[in-house]
């Protein structure tokens, strides 16, 4: 069955077993807001750091298909194919 990958920055490694890369498969596209909802099944802790209580995008988390970021597509709307690579980046902030 095709899957679906999402990158995860070392920053987030921890929160899903210390995994770079979890998948999930895919008969057709779906959109970003049920693959994450698929990785918050498994990885709560990570859904929440990458999601608010409102399910909306966290203000420093910026997720990528095929490149383009999705607050300029359709959002957490915006389909993913099988095959294809989410890439998750959360900003870092340090003094």
């Amino acid at each position: 069955m095709p899957e679906i990958s999402l990158l995860l920055p070392g920053v987030l490694q921890p929160l899903a077993g210390g995994q770079s890369v979890l998948s999930t498969p895919a008969e057709g596209p779906v959109t970003v807001a049920r693959l994450l909802d698929a990785v918050a099944s498994d990885y709560a802790v990570l859904g929440r750091r990458i999601r608010d209580e409102t399910g909306a995008l966290r203000r420093f988390v910026n997720i990528y298909v095929n490149g383009d970021e999705v607050r300029r597509l359709q959002g957490l709307d915006t389909e993913v194919q099988p095959g294809q690579e989410v890439l998750v980046i959360q900003s870092v902030a340090g003094g």
